[in-house]
């Protein structure tokens, strides 16, 4: 009997705890270093419908949004972790402490 689709599907899920680091653990040595503006940008943007929306938020232009959001992901290509979605973006902000689920 065929096992259902759902079931491959359930074995790439992971955890949230997977992404938490523990207390004392070293960081992913392939963690870009995102610079202060750079991650107030991300997050502007993560919680915001548009980049137009985060730019007022930040009172800079939307087209300074995107030139922010295509430098991390260089960095986060650079480091072998591509992130080309928002989607993407945001697990990678959690992985590397960037922000919280709490903080959403």
């Amino acid at each position: 009997m065929a096992q259902p689709a759902a079931v491959g599907l359930n074995a790439r899920v992971t955890r949230l705890s997977d992404y938490r680091q523990a207390e004392g653990a070293m960081p992913d040595p392939r963690r870009p270093e995102l610079s202060s503006r750079e991650v107030e940008v991300l997050l502007a943007w993560l919680a915001a419908e548009s980049k137009e929306e985060a730019a007022t938020a930040l009172f800079i232009s939307a087209s300074t949004v995107s030139t922010h959001l295509a430098r991390i992901r260089a960095k986060y290509s650079g480091v072998g972790r591509e992130a080309p979605t928002k989607a993407h973006l945001l697990a990678r902000a959690l992985q590397d402490g960037y922000t919280s689920l709490d903080s959403w």
